[in-house]
């Protein structure tokens, strides 16, 4: 299929709704827009927005931490710089919305799909069950004292903090899994967890969880199983997608290898984190285009 593609910015303004981005599209366009969000490397997914361009979507990936007006870090992120993005898709025609995020992005994505009416689908790659701490410093240029991620309407989310006890196991200098800071976190900060718990039971969007059992960035594996749980139990639709070898990073078809990192152990393998893209995708592709899309229709939970 082919399509355009270019870079996109809100315009002069600041706040939540100062964001710069890439947007891909079938060139005859469409009426489903996917907003693509990357997890804490804060990049602008080109690669991804193309990927759903060529099945006929209109994806914009926006830059949401890091960039003129907003904060240098995740804290205290505005939620409506999401909403703003999205309002962007409608104006350009989508009538169908989607919201595919990664890890943080996965979390953002996850609480609009509960705050904000009109989000059809979600996709979560790698996704958390609970809102967690800063990352990074706020407008204040501090990173202490811990802060939430996301502000709604002004208001910070509750959140679970960081303990900071916790000491990597690696030798210092090398690339480290932060796996057991966020178990060990979660356990010292349990009596904050359920007013952190992201409330997917309240969300009327299509969900798709994706999850790797090797991740070493955060346990996003039982997080997908509580999410999951927490939807069925409510009566709700839900399809879970999990491989055991995978890690933080699943590929999706026609993605590269992600890049090696000198900081971080993000689990899996090149072929498993393939693997569970490639299980995931039909799922993906159903979710976001809806009815009468190209992909299988019938929901359910492919996990293995």
């Amino acid at each position: 299929m082919q399509t355009v593609e270019g870079e996109v910015h809100s315009g002069p303004v600041a706040g939540a709704d100062a964001w710069t981005g890439f947007r891909a599209a079938p060139s005859h366009g469409g009426i489903v827009g996917v907003l693509v969000l990357a997890g804490s490397s804060g990049r602008i997914e080109r690669e991804r927005c193309r990927l759903l361009a060529r099945e006929g979507m209109t994806a914009l990936s926006v830059r949401w931490f890091g960039g003129p007006g907003q904060p240098p870090g995740i804290c205290e992120v505005p939620l409506e710089t999401f909403v703003s993005a999205m309002g962007r898709l409608r104006a350009e025609g989508a009538r169908r919305i989607g919201v595919l995020g990664v890890s943080k992005g996965a979390e953002a994505a996850l609480h609009l799909s509960v705050l904000q009416p009109g989000v059809d689908a979600v996709v979560a790659l790698s996704p958390t069950a609970v809102t967690w701490a800063n990352i990074g410093p706020g407008r204040d240029g501090l990173t202490r004292p811990q802060r939430s991620s996301w502000t709604w309407r002004g208001e910070p989310l509750p959140f679970v903090p960081y303990d900071d006890a916790w000491t990597p196991s690696e030798p210092e200098g090398s690339p480290a899994s932060v796996l057991g800071w966020y178990e060990q976190s979660l356990r010292r900060y349990a009596d904050r967890a359920p007013a952190a718990a992201v409330p997917v039971e309240r969300s009327g969007a299509e969900l798709v969880l994706v999850a790797g059992g090797d991740d070493l960035m955060w346990p996003s594996l039982p997080y997908a199983e509580e999410l999951a749980a927490r939807r069925r139990a409510a009566g709700l639709p839900v399809r879970l997608v999990t491989r055991a070898g995978a890690g933080h990073r699943p590929r999706l078809p026609g993605e590269g290898h992600a890049p090696a990192s000198g900081t971080f152990r993000y689990g899996g393998s090149a072929a498993a984190d393939a693997s569970l893209g490639a299980a995931a995708w039909p799922h993906i592709l159903d979710a976001l285009l809806g009815p009468g899309g190209a992909a299988p229709a019938a929901a359910q939970d492919s996990s293995k």
